[in-house]
């Protein structure tokens, strides 16, 4: 396998391992953001696991897949050192727990200035949803609002560490070679 296909599988698959974590948590704090405020899925299926598995990646494996273009166009074209999948295993690691921490954060704010009456929903969502799913509703709508902020962000991030990776592997192997080519004293 490729090294180039293998980092779109592992962007994929990435994608894919957040959203379904994601959405185990998200379909447990408020099931109607994902039965009223999303398509029905599976003849209207209201399992929160059926629900989060079938969103988890539907929502997400799309999303993979174009973070992972320029990725692979990053880390693999051009001249000098070449990164391979196993490279950017550890940065997008570290973007799934950056999506992570900010989805909760988010989630956290949301539940606390909705509960203190601070935020609601708009008149047009509040009206499509029991009143004592509400507060679960904004806290889902900011985690994940906040998963697709930090995701795209970080993407972008992690792209420009792989860039910035292959410049400094370059840089150092440029030295190396002078080094090997300078006279021996």
């Amino acid at each position: 396998m490729s090294e180039s296909f293998k980092i779109i599988v592992m962007c994929i698959a990435a994608a894919i391992l957040y959203g379904v974590c994601h959405d185990m948590i998200t379909t447990r704090i408020c099931l109607e953001y994902f039965t009223v405020f999303h398509p029905p899925v599976w003849g209207g299926a209201t399992d929160p696991t059926i629900l989060a598995l079938t969103w988890g990646v539907k929502a997400t494996w799309w999303v993979g897949l174009i973070l992972s273009i320029p990725a692979v166009m990053l880390a693999r074209l051009g001249p000098g050192p070449q990164l391979a999948a196993r490279d950017l295993i550890r940065p997008i690691g570290y973007l799934l727990l950056v999506m992570a921490i900010g989805s909760l954060v988010a989630g956290l704010t949301a539940w606390l200035l909705g509960s203190a009456g601070a935020i609601r929903p708009g008149p047009d969502f509040a009206r499509l949803m029991r009143r004592e799913a509400q507060l679960g509703f904004l806290i889902d709508m900011w985690a994940h609002l906040a998963a697709y902020a930090f995701g795209f962000f970080g993407g972008m991030a992690v792209c420009i560490w792989i860039w910035w990776r292959r410049r400094l592997l370059q840089g150092r192997e440029k030295i190396a070679v002078r080094e090997s080519a300078a006279p021996q004293a």
